[in-house]
């Protein structure tokens, strides 16, 4: 069962830093984004309401397959040229997982109690000012665990890369079955590294929320 492993170890080292690589990145976009269509969820504009609600909509209902699909082949169509097909996969993980984050900031946005807002507001501080100062940091103590559990899914979808020419994680089984491995043992292997790049997201859980605890 070891062998597996260790005859293969720069494929499966290579292939699983790909895949933290690939969450890294679209996991700080997705967060910065999230934050921001969550802000246009309750933002005094209709537009970015409608705008907002829209994107989250459409995002949420479309199979993360078809969003890879769309911007590896059929935005070069469009004229819309990614750098490599990595970025491709980060600009999909992105968008598709924004939607996510959205809906759980938003969530947390309305923990807080609507007094404050118009306390701050009463004080002469502008919309952008209140979800800054006042409601966002409110907000993210009370949405700790639902966004972990998000970006555990992100890094699980990574794996969809590997159908588009990313060598990630996912890609290991088809290698290893041209090198005629064991099929079962690699799929052992493979989960035992996710489950490992898991483990600190419980812990910064953990930790995020002993931080955020409110006496």
């Amino acid at each position: 069962m070891l062998s597996v492993l260790t005859d293969n170890w720069k494929l499966f080292v290579d292939g699983f830093w790909t895949t933290i690589r690939l969450f890294l990145v679209a996991g700080v976009f997705s967060l910065v984004l999230g934050t921001v269509l969550a802000g246009f969820r309750v933002s005094p504009v209709p537009a970015l309401r409608g705008f907002g609600t829209g994107y989250v909509n459409i995002l949420r209902n479309t199979p993360l397959t078809l969003v890879f699909a769309f911007l590896v082949f059929g935005a070069p169509k469009m004229q819309i040229e990614l750098p490599s097909y990595f970025w491709s996969a980060v600009t999909a993980l992105t968008i598709y997982t924004s939607a996510f984050i959205c809906e759980v900031v938003r969530s947390g946005i309305n923990t807080v109690a609507p007094g404050q807002s118009e306390a701050a507001r009463a004080v002469g501080m502008t919309f952008l000012q209140v979800l800054r100062i006042v409601v966002l940091p409110q907000a993210f103590r009370a949405i700790v665990p639902p966004l972990t559990s998000v970006l555990i899914a992100l890094l699980k979808n990574t794996t969809i890369a590997a159908g588009f020419s990313v060598a990630e994680a996912g890609a290991i089984p088809a290698v290893m079955a041209e090198r005629g491995e064991n099929q079962v043992l690699t799929l052992v292997w493979i989960t035992i590294g996710f489950l490992i790049a898991i483990i600190p997201l419980v812990f910064l859980q953990r930790w995020a929320e002993r931080r955020t605890a409110v006496a």
